[in-house]
């Protein structure tokens, strides 16, 4: 009896074997001579997303079985809408298509921002996240403010992109949770136009950016000091700021401590990387295999160190909930957030045609 057992085991674990050997096999055949896209969701050459993704696109082949050609596919619109509506709706759901997708996105659906967002990001097979770098508010090294505390003391003139972008509502929710006196000037055109603002003198610092963007980016920002970080916004502190404050520890009474959370587990989905919805289920854990291998490829960490691309890889199911997580958040959580990060009147001023303009 004992015997025919021992040969039944042997069979089945066999059989399991031909059977994962012949998935393996079909991948294989599957992705031999394709050439895959990943979409991104900005201008050539327009900052992390891009660069970012080609990085990936560059390297990810060689570790996917058939070793498919990657080629990047830019898709700017609507801060990443256009590229995410499109994964969702449109995009071959074949495992074909790869894509960075927007940082901000889970909240906006988490909240319900932008009603031309069409896509459900649960239903997207996550890949993995290039980096959860965390996001810096900082101010230029002639601002009389020099840490958190003095922002709450004296109104600090703090530059930010368009209205409804991450930098104004995360200055937004510092006034409102943290108590800051931030003078949000919203309408530069981009993060470079910022930090040409705090050189010139006309704002004394900028909403947010990632400090592995000053790092890669504006490199002499950091080395000469020309920067003073008041905050940063992650899951954990950055190891080259452990003197700045991190939002997670700021809370100023219990109540608050979800709002915190809330925003920092959303800075926390970084760089993501998607493949569309209606994959095979073998297909998305070869491409989530392939996106771990390449993120220890001494190739591609060669070429990330030479890019200052900063690298802190998250596996794809660790992604996924981590989006999860933002979207079922409790109703009454997300309403509070939703209102922290709406700036008040007076708390905005308006760039337009290089002048500003109060919105009081």
């Amino acid at each position: 009896m004992h015997g025919a057992i021992r040969v039944s085991t042997s069979f089945l674990f066999a059989s399991l074997a031909i059977v994962g050997a012949a998935r393996a096999d079909a991948v294989e055949d599957f992705y031999r001579g394709k050439t895959l896209q990943m979409v991104i969701r900005s201008q050539a050459g327009a900052g992390g997303y891009d660069s970012y993704a080609r990085l990936l696109a560059r390297h990810i082949g060689r570790n996917i079985p058939g070793n498919p050609r990657v080629v990047p596919v830019n898709m700017p619109g609507g801060g990443g809408i256009v590229a995410a509506n499109y994964i969702a709706r449109v995009a071959p759901k074949d495992g074909t298509i790869l894509t960075i997708v927007s940082q901000g996105l889970a909240t906006d659906q988490a909240l319900g921002l932008n009603a031309s967002f069409q896509a459900d990001l649960r239903e997207f097979n996550w890949v993995g996240n290039m980096s959860d770098s965390n996001q810096i508010l900082a101010v230029w090294h002639t601002s009389p403010t020099k840490t958190l505390e003095d922002a709450r003391k004296r109104e600090t003139t703090i530059g930010t992109t368009q209205a409804g972008s991450i930098s104004q509502q995360l200055s937004a929710f510092y006034n409102n949770v943290l108590g800051t006196k931030l003078k949000i000037v919203f309408g530069y055109p981009d993060g470079h136009d910022v930090d040409l603002a705090m050189q010139r003198g006309e704002v004394e610092g900028r909403g947010t950016n990632t400090w592995a963007s000053y790092v890669s980016i504006s490199p002499h920002f950091v080395a000469q000091k020309m920067i003073v970080p008041l905050l940063q916004v992650g899951l954990r502190k950055d190891p080259a700021l452990p003197d700045v404050p991190l939002l997670r520890d700021l809370a100023r009474g219990p109540a608050d401590q979800p709002l915190l959370d809330f925003m920092s587990k959303a800075v926390a989905v970084g760089r993501p990387i998607a493949t569309t919805p209606g994959v095979p289920p073998e297909r998305v854990a070869t491409l989530r295999r392939a996106f771990d291998l390449t993120l220890k490829d001494p190739l591609f960490i060669a070429e990330a160190e030479k890019e200052r691309a900063e690298i802190s890889a998250m596996t794809g199911a660790e992604l996924a909930g981590l989006i999860a997580d933002l979207i079922s958040a409790p109703a009454d959580i997300k309403a509070r957030v939703k209102e922290a990060i709406q700036p008040k009147k007076q708390d905005t001023v308006e760039i337009s045609g290089g002048a500003r303009r109060s919105s009081e």
